[in-house]
């Protein structure tokens, strides 16, 4: 789409049309800052409020009004299809580089947006770990089996087994069921029980759990296994998935002997979490943690804002923690970068939400068979074919000690993902190899990109002057 000439400069970008996005945007327009908000998706709503081709439908969002409140005040431009690539300084403000199109790495359009202030709201993508057979067609990221009901109506299989750790297994689960498929079984790695360790995290969030609870009666109701400790540990099959291998785990996440047995399915959807989308903060160069997942994440300060001034954070960028949270945060951001006071009630809100957050992740780590058992065989990174042999061989004969050294070894994360897939898995394999916990330095190596969306050498070269 062109962008309009008034549309150029904004008091206020915000990137991310998601749950956060949303929010900050209707926030900082409530308090009087002309908004600017860009997502490279051509409708609003991000990856939980994805919509197809259909007009959005407003039972989607659960009673968050934020789509009326971008209509009540200032309605913000939003500009779609605009993919960020690159955030630079530019005098007191930002300037946002943008690839316009549906498709960023076939696009030849780019436009520039400049901003007094941020708010990064890039939401999370799946997080992957590598097993025997991952690399079949017909082994998926849960959120990617999901995207394609959500956006298109796609059923990506019909006999399916859903596995991983975490409660989004649930809503994967109940969405292919809805829609005719034959859930075979249902493998939490963990045991969602441990939550009632947590009363006080769990005391606030009893929406979330009503919630959880739903989805489980659905699964009832079609008769689908649901079985905590249990992993998928090998898909099997030749030209593409036939079936899958399950195996009951003890309570640290190891392999019990003797527990095998395989389900039969022409489709797997795998998770392991979300790892949050941080190439714009790391480009500002915004401080990072390692967050309470064991994913790199976003430092921010009581109003959201970043290390770097000017810039606030909001969503799964500050640490993965659903919907609720992310609007929270949005609302907080917002305000804050319109130079609007934040309410108490608010701060306390999103103490409350990341509380139950944190508690979850503690509830759903990744097991150790998936570091510890972990055939060196298996391909650590599909775009180079480097298997997780090669990672540890760097490590015990080539003397990396940190992950940046590995991937300058053996290529990991050097492909067209550019270690979206694999860079959580290969910091993880790295960290093992040398003994040691995986840090931050491990976990920048892979999400560090110069570009935050693909782009032709041909296209850079055209907006370069010669």
């Amino acid at each position: 789409m062109t962008m309009p000439a008034e549309a150029r400069f904004a008091d206020v970008a915000v990137v991310g049309a998601g749950p956060a996005g949303l929010a900050a945007a209707a926030a900082a327009a409530r308090s009087g800052a002309l908004v600017l908000l860009i997502d490279g998706a051509s409708r609003p709503g991000g990856q939980f409020w994805r919509h197809g081709s259909a007009p959005p439908d407003r039972r989607l969002y659960h009673g968050w009004p934020t789509f009326e409140r971008l209509r009540q005040h200032g309605a913000p431009t939003l500009l779609t299809r605009h993919h960020v690539r690159t955030v630079a300084a530019d005098g007191d403000g930002w300037s946002l580089t943008c690839v316009v199109g549906d498709e960023p790495s076939t696009s030849t359009v780019t436009t520039v947006v400049r901003a007094r202030r941020l708010v990064l709201a890039t939401g999370a993508y799946d997080r992957q770990l590598p097993f025997p057979g991952w690399d079949l067609p017909g082994v998926m990221a849960g959120g990617g089996v999901q995207a394609l009901l959500k956006s298109h109506g796609v059923l990506a299989g019909r006999s399916v087994v859903v596995a991983g750790s975490g409660p989004f297994l649930l809503p994967v689960a109940a969405g292919l069921l809805a829609v005719g498929a034959r859930v075979s079984l249902v493998a939490e790695a963990n045991s969602p029980a441990g939550i009632t360790r947590h009363p006080r995290a769990v005391a606030s969030a009893g929406a979330r759990l009503r919630e959880g609870l739903g989805y489980a009666a659905r699964l009832a109701r079609h008769r689908t296994p649901y079985r905590p400790r249990h992993a998928v540990v090998q898909a099997l099959g030749t030209d593409r998935l036939d079936a899958v291998l399950v195996a009951r785990l003890d309570r640290h996440g190891r392999i019990r002997a003797g527990t095998f047995r395989t389900v039969a399915c022409d489709l797997l959807a795998i998770g392991w979490g979300f790892t949050p989308q941080l190439e714009l903060f790391l480009q500002l160069g915004c401080a990072t943690a390692v967050g309470a997942d064991g994913s790199l994440v976003v430092k921010a300060d009581a109003t959201q804002a970043t290390s770097v001034a000017r810039v606030w954070a909001a969503g799964e960028s500050t640490g993965v923690g659903g919907a609720d949270l992310a609007v929270v945060e949005g609302e907080i951001a917002g305000r804050a970068a319109a130079g609007a006071p934040v309410p108490p009630a608010l701060i306390a809100r999103r103490t409350s939400l990341r509380r139950f957050a944190d508690a979850l992740h503690a509830v759903h780590p990744v097991p150790r068979y998936l570091v510890d058992d972990l055939p060196g065989t298996v391909l650590a990174c599909r775009c180079e074919e480097v298997p997780v042999r090669a990672v540890r061989e760097a490590v015990h004969d080539l003397g990396a000690t940190e992950a940046r050294t590995v991937k300058m070894l053996t290529r990991t994360g050097m492909g067209w993902c550019q270690g979206r897939v694999c860079g959580f898995a290969a910091a993880t394999v790295t960290a093992h190899a040398c003994g040691r916990r995986t840090s931050e330095p491990d976990l920048r190596a892979f999400a560090e990109r110069p570009l935050a969306a693909p782009t032709t050498l041909g296209q850079l070269a055209r907006e370069e002057p010669r």
